[in-house]
């Protein structure tokens, strides 16, 4: 991304990945190449967040089998954070853990109630391969954990039990897309 651009505006959208996909239930790979494909892959990354009108998209969403993430999510205190991390790690989940509604660009239209902590802190680089930190705290901390997840081959429904799941699991059993 270069200095002032506007993430995604020079980005394309790409077809969503969906539930049932198996590039959703991998680890995804380390980056080890920082050339210019992957910073077409983050502007094509945001395009797709903003298309969907998500806050978080993990790059095996739209079919990338690497470890990176990008975000545009407030968190409770309507404080807006902007970014992308290449390479997370999520270092710290703590705090008090509490049941929100959660969805996913993956299984679009559909929201459950999902324990997450309400801080949360991710490590990695950036584009230039520059470390970098993220804190979180509310629901930023929720899209923080979300997003690794996504890397690491979880997805929120995987995280919801009980009765909730199994709403949940019919829910996605009638969604015209996972026909």
């Amino acid at each position: 991304m270069r200095h002032g651009s506007i993430p995604g505006a020079h980005g394309r959208v790409r077809p969503l990945t969906l539930l049932g996909d198996e590039v959703l239930r991998r680890p995804c790979r380390e980056v080890t190449d920082f050339g210019p494909g992957l910073a077409r892959l983050v502007e094509d990354m945001f395009a797709t967040m903003y298309a969907a009108r998500g806050v978080g998209l993990a790059a095996n969403q739209v079919g990338e089998d690497l470890r990176v993430f990008v975000y545009d999510c407030p968190d409770d205190e309507d404080v807006r954070h902007l970014g992308h991390v290449v390479n997370p790690r999520l270092v710290r989940a703590d705090g008090l853990v509490l049941r929100g509604p959660e969805g996913c660009l993956s299984l679009p239209g559909l929201e459950a109630g999902t324990e997450r902590y309400d801080e949360a802190v991710v490590a990695g680089v950036t584009l230039a391969g520059e470390p970098v930190t993220v804190a979180g705290t509310g629901f930023f901390a929720r899209c923080l954990q979300h997003e690794c997840d996504h890397l690491d081959g979880t997805v929120y429904a995987d995280r919801v039990t009980g009765r909730r799941h199994r709403r949940l699991m019919r829910q996605v059993g009638k969604a015209s897309w996972s026909r």
